[in-house]
């Protein structure tokens, strides 16, 4: 204790943070492996459910748009500590709800508060830290990681101790309320009202458009793989529930392990160079899914590398956006809602395919997608922006 008490406001503020996007990861990670549960307590089919997690996605997407008008104009650990009490209240909810359209309405509140919760740890931490925000900011998608890859470990150990998913739901409620009033007790960071424009006063709506979407089918696959590889494993008999969760954990993990090397990495290599990578072992590892599909070592090697590859993806592409024009917090609002859009869109049509269709439906959309992506990139590297703008 004394040890923290020495510790600089803002480092104790930062923690609570870091804490914080732990519980986020687990939220967010969480979903997945109880799809098949989910469908069965509310007497559903996996395409029904799909329709009803996409009121979740939605959710999201309109607590990150709207949730950071809230941290202008309120005291930020208020909205914050608000939002993760939410958060753990409505995922408390979940196991409760037999009914199908009553969960749709559970899941859209419950997103709406991940949403303003990611945006408040994200604004929140750079006005804390201003210009030397950069190895924070990293530190805090690594704890997301970590929270995403802690939560199919517990789900898996649950499972064979109870027989259900459901009790993860608890734990993870319960595991936010410390946090909540640990930082309801550190003062809130001052907001910051800087302003960037861009230099001729007009924005590029093209190159806007083309960026936007390049994070929409990115983050598509990213969740879609998350949220489904659960489901998809079960569906061929490739593993029981609990190893069909250690896969899923196994993805977050490569995923979080990527963050972690990429960031020493992106201080060395340009952003569209990593990003060509990333695009590379990603088409390689689910081409080895594609070519061994009853084979649960390929899934292994393949989810893996997925993970892997799709880790310096996001963060790098923001860097490359900084390069081509300036970054206001109404372009970047534009970025967050293609990334929040595919990650609600194309989980949903996974699940609309994956049963009439088959599992491997799964793959060959994210497969497409991935094809989507690179040429994408090829698009923004060739394409010219408007001149007399500066990097930021």
């Amino acid at each position: 204790m004394t040890f923290f008490k020495s510790l600089s406001s803002p480092i104790r503020v930062t923690i609570g943070y870091y804490t914080a996007f732990i519980i986020l990861g687990l939220l967010t990670s969480v979903m997945g492996p109880a799809i098949p549960d989910l469908a069965n307590h509310t007497h559903s089919s996996l395409a029904e459910l799909s329709r009803v997690l996409m009121a979740g996605s939605f959710g999201y997407l309109l607590g990150g748009f709207l949730g950071g008008r809230l941290y202008d104009r309120f005291r930020g650990h208020l909205i914050l500590t608000g939002a993760l009490f939410f958060s753990a209240a409505f995922v408390a909810l979940i196991p409760l709800i037999p009914i199908l359209g009553l969960l749709g309405v559970v899941l859209f509140i419950l997103g709406f508060a991940e949403g303003t919760l990611d945006t408040g740890g994200n604004s929140l931490l750079t006005w804390l830290h201003g210009d030397k925000v950069g190895p924070f900011m990293n530190g805090l998608h690594f704890f997301f990681g970590v929270g995403a890859v802690l939560a199919p470990l517990v789900i898996a150990q649950i499972v064979a101790a109870t027989g259900t998913v459901f009790v993860s739901f608890w734990i993870i409620a319960c595991a936010a309320l410390p946090i909540v009033v640990y930082i309801s007790r550190l003062p809130s960071p001052v907001v910051s009202h800087q302003v960037h424009k861009d230099a001729d006063g007009t924005l590029d709506w093209l190159l806007i458009g083309l960026i936007a979407a390049l994070f929409f089918v990115y983050v598509g696959a990213e969740v879609g793989y998350g949220n489904w590889i659960y489901t998809y494993t079960l569906k061929l008999g490739l593993a029981d529930e609990v190893n069909a969760n250690y896969l899923t954990s196994a993805f977050w993990g490569s995923f979080t392990a990527g963050r972690l090397v990429g960031i020493p990495i992106a201080s060395r290599q340009k952003p569209q160079t990593i990003m060509f990578v990333d695009l590379i072992l990603c088409l390689f590892s689910i081409s080895v899914i594609l070519l061994w599909p009853g084979s649960i070592s390929a899934l292994q090697v393949g989810t893996i590398g997925l993970g892997f590859g799709m880790a310096s993806f996001f963060p790098s592409a923001m860097v490359m956006a900084g390069r081509l024009m300036h970054l206001s917090g109404r372009v970047t609002g534009f970025f967050l809602f293609g990334s929040g859009g595919g990650g609600m869109i194309l989980p949903f049509l996974i699940g609309q395919m994956i049963e009439p269709v088959g599992p491997y439906s799964m793959m060959w959309i994210i497969f497409v997608d991935l094809l989507i992506s690179v040429a994408l990139l090829l698009a923004l590297l060739t394409y010219r922006p408007k001149r007399g703008r500066k990097n930021v």
